[in-house]
């Protein structure tokens, strides 16, 4: 019988991308699990190799009829609905909470290694990154589902007998997340706003920050894929921060983007004051639907990755981002 490695939301950003990393370290035996109602998704998975492709529904039908008992070596549930703007309650905790507890379960069964996305939105409006209690409060029903279900594993982690994995994704970045709209992150965004109109826009200042001054923990998806690799290849159980342990400006990640596109025009890469001066760099009014449900600060506290054994150097954005936006000058 062949086992199987399962990856969730496989068509999906880091889905995707976790499918090229298992392919890169020889394993194609992977089935695909996913919601294609937005088929653009489908570019994602067209450079990887997979044994097979289920919807999200019909998967955990068949995984709860038994098909898959004894065939699965690990489970990799990246597939959420991740839109912080979403409001619908029922269907973010069906999609996000629910679902995820029935894969859990049923990892917890048949002991199969279980990693799992969960997300730094966690932690609210606090200042403190920490995987514990005291530092969580979230901020939207998005970040609600991902903190309730957090809270289930660590009520079933004492008793696990095998590895149960999650990891809080900070402010990703990189290739395929074009299909993410809204959603895809500002390196993407300010890189298409660049090449249309030769400038990027930013919020104002909130939050005592000044204009573009809001900081963030941007990590670069390469190493969110390292990074689950290595726990899947080295397993330890438990919830970590997966950012870069450094907190960047919007305004660094316009500079590393417009800069990259000017290099590639054959111009001087400017700084911030420069760009800003010639209009290349503006600022629009902070939105208000926002106002309360934003996170002008993150940094990741990366203490419990590194006890649990994870030692790889994490992209900044000069280096990330310029790679990243000199891959879409391609496309």
């Amino acid at each position: 019988m062949s086992m199987y490695y399962v990856v969730t939301g496989a068509a999906g950003f880091i889905g995707a991308n976790i499918v090229k990393g298992l392919n890169d370290i020889g394993i194609k035996d992977i089935i695909a699990v996913d919601n294609l109602k937005n088929s653009a998704k489908f570019h994602n998975l067209v450079d990887c190799e997979i044994a097979d492709y289920l919807d999200k529904h019909e998967f955990l039908e068949l995984l709860e009829q038994g098909q898959f008992d004894g065939c699965i070596e690990a489970m990799l549930h990246e597939g959420a609905c991740s839109d912080t703007m979403e409001s619908d309650g029922h269907y973010m905790m069906q999609n996000n909470y629910r679902y995820s507890a029935s894969l859990l379960d049923f990892c917890l069964d048949q002991e199969v290694p279980f990693l799992y996305a969960s997300s730094a939105s966690v932690y609210g409006g606090g200042h403190e990154f920490r995987e514990t209690r005291e530092c969580e409060a979230p901020l939207n029903v998005y970040a609600y589902s991902k903190f309730l279900f957090d809270q289930r594993v660590r009520r079933y982690l004492p008793d696990a007998r095998s590895p149960v994995t999650g990891f809080r994704y900070f402010n990703v970045y990189g290739p395929r997340e074009q299909h993410k709209g809204r959603m895809a992150s500002v390196a993407y965004h300010f890189t298409h706003q660049y090449r249309a109109a030769g400038k990027v826009k930013l919020f104002e200042g909130c939050d005592g920050h000044g204009n573009g001054e809001q900081l963030r923990d941007f990590v670069f998806v390469e190493d969110v894929v390292k990074v689950n690799l290595h726990f899947l290849q080295q397993p330890c159980s438990g919830i970590f921060n997966l950012g870069t342990g450094r907190a960047q400006s919007f305004n660094d990640v316009a500079v590393a983007t417009v800069n990259t596109c000017r290099v590639a025009e054959g111009q001087a890469a400017l700084s911030l004051e420069a760009l800003q001066s010639q209009g290349s760099i503006e600022y629009i009014s902070f939105p208000e639907a926002l106002r309360g449900k934003y996170q002008s600060f993150t940094q990741a506290d990366l203490s419990q990755l590194r006890a649990a054994g994870y030692r790889g150097e994490f992209a900044t954005v000069e280096e990330g981002v310029a790679r990243y936006v000199g891959e879409l000058l391609q496309t």
